[in-house]
C-alpha cells in the first residue's frame, strides 16, 4: 500500500501556545554587582596574602583594603537583596550542607571578618602601631590575611552553585562551567586591581594572576559554548552576547597589556581597568543570560525532550 502523507506537518512542540513556562527571577542588577564584588574580594585576599608573604608592602596594602571594601559592599548589596539584614542572621541559625544559599552564608560569614581585619591593618597610623592595640592588630594581620585567602576560592565560586542549582535553564545548564568562569573571573579583577594602583615595580604577581584568571575564564566560557545544547544561544544573542564579547575582549586585552606594559604607569593602570571592567561585564552578561532563558519556553521543553529521547534510547539498548 503506498505511504500516506499527512496534510499537517509534524508539531513542533515548545510550551503551550509558546507561553512562559518559568517565573523571571526578581532578581535586579544588585544580584550581577553582588556577584561581581564578592569576586573581586576573594581575587584580592589571593593577591594581597601572596603579596604580604613575598615583601611587596604596596600591592599589600592596594589589595586587602580592595578586598575589605569589595566584601563590604558585596554585604550590602546581599542584605539589599534580601529586603532585611535580620534574615542574613537567620541563615547563620542552621547549617544545611544541601542548600547553597546556607552555605554561601556560613563561607562569607567565616571569611569577611579575616578580610575585614586585614583590611584594617592597613589603615592603622604609624603613630599607633606601637601602642598595644597597634601591636594586636599588627600582628594579627597576616594570620588574618591568610585565612581570607585560603576560603578565597570558596567566595569566588561559591556564587556560581548557587545560581546554577536554581531552575533558570541558562544557569543550571552550565553549572560544570560557570564555577571556573567566576573563579578565573575573580582573579583577573583581583589582578586588575592590583595593576591599577599598585606600584608599578611590585606589580609582577598581579600580571602572573591576571595571566592565569583569564585563561581560566575564557576557556570555561569557550567549553560552554560547545557543550551547551540549545540553552547556548541565551549567552549568545541579544544584550547577554554583547556584553559576554565585551567582557571577553577586556579581559584578554587587560591580559596581554599587563604582560606587554613594562613599566609604563598608564599602560599597567589601563590594563587594570579593563580587567575590572571585562570582570564586571561577565557577571552581568551571566545574569542577563539567566533571565532571557526563562523568557523564552524552548529553553525549557527542547532540553527536557532531549533528555526523554536520551533516556529512552539508552532503555531500547539496555
Amino acid at each position: 500500500m503506498p505511504r500516506e502523507h499527512t496534510a499537517v506537518p509534524p508539531a513542533d512542540f515548545r510550551s503551550y501556545y509558546g507561553r512562559q513556562i518559568l517565573k523571571t527571577p526578581v532578581w535586579n542588577w544588585t544580584i550581577a554587582a553582588y556577584l561581581f564584588t564578592g569576586g573581586l574580594s576573594a581575587g584580592s585576599a589571593l593577591l594581597g596574602a601572596g603579596a604580604d608573604l613575598t615583601g611587596r608592602p604596596g600591592l599589600r596594602r592596594v589589595n586587602r583594603l580592595g578586598s575589605m571594601v569589595a566584601i563590604l559592599v558585596s554585604l550590602v548589596l546581599l542584605v539589599a537583596d534580601l529586603g532585611r539584614p535580620e534574615r542574613f542572621h537567620h541563615m547563620l541559625r542552621v547549617a544545611k550542607p544541601s542548600s547553597p544559599m546556607s552555605v554561601g552564608t556560613w563561607i562569607l560569614g567565616a571569611y569577611g571578618p579575616f578580610a575585614v581585619l586585614a583590611g584594617i591593618a592597613e589603615l592603622v597610623p604609624k603613630r599607633w602601631r606601637r601602642t598595644l592595640i597597634g601591636r594586636l592588630i599588627g600582628g594579627a594581620a597576616r594570620p588574618a590575611g591568610v585565612a581570607a585567602a585560603a576560603v578565597a576560592p570558596a567566595v569566588a565560586s561559591y556564587t556560581a552553585v548557587l545560581l546554577s542549582q536554581t531552575a533558570v535553564p541558562a544557569w543550571n545548564d552550565s553549572h560544570r562551567h560557570l564555577p571556573f568562569m567566576f573563579t578565573g573571573s575573580a582573579a583577573a579583577a583581583g589582578a586588575g586591581l592590583g595593576l591599577l594602583l599598585a606600584p608599578v615595580d611590585q606589580t609582577a604577581p598581579a600580571r602572573r594572576m591576571a595571566v592565569a584568571g583569564v585563561t581560566m575564564e575564557v576557556g570555561a566560557a569557550r567549553l560552554l559554548e560547545h557543550r551547551l545544547g540549545v540553552t547556548r544561544e541565551a549567552f549568545m544573542t541579544g544584550r547577554p552576547r554583547h556584553l559576554m564579547r565585551a567582557s571577553e575582549i577586556l579581559t584578554v586585552g587587560g591580559a596581554v597589556g599587563a604582560v606587554v606594559s613594562g613599566r609604563r604607569r598608564w599602560a599597567v593602570a589601563a590594563s587594570g581597568v579593563a580587567l575590572l571592567a571585562g570582570s564586571a561585564l561577565q557577571r552581568f552578561g551571566v545574569f542577563e543570560a539567566g533571565v532571557a532563558s526563562t523568557k523564552d519556553p524552548k529553553y525549557v521543553v527542547v532540553p527536557q525532550r532531549e533528555r526523554i529521547a536520551q533516556r529512552q534510547t539508552s532503555s531500547a539498548h539496555g
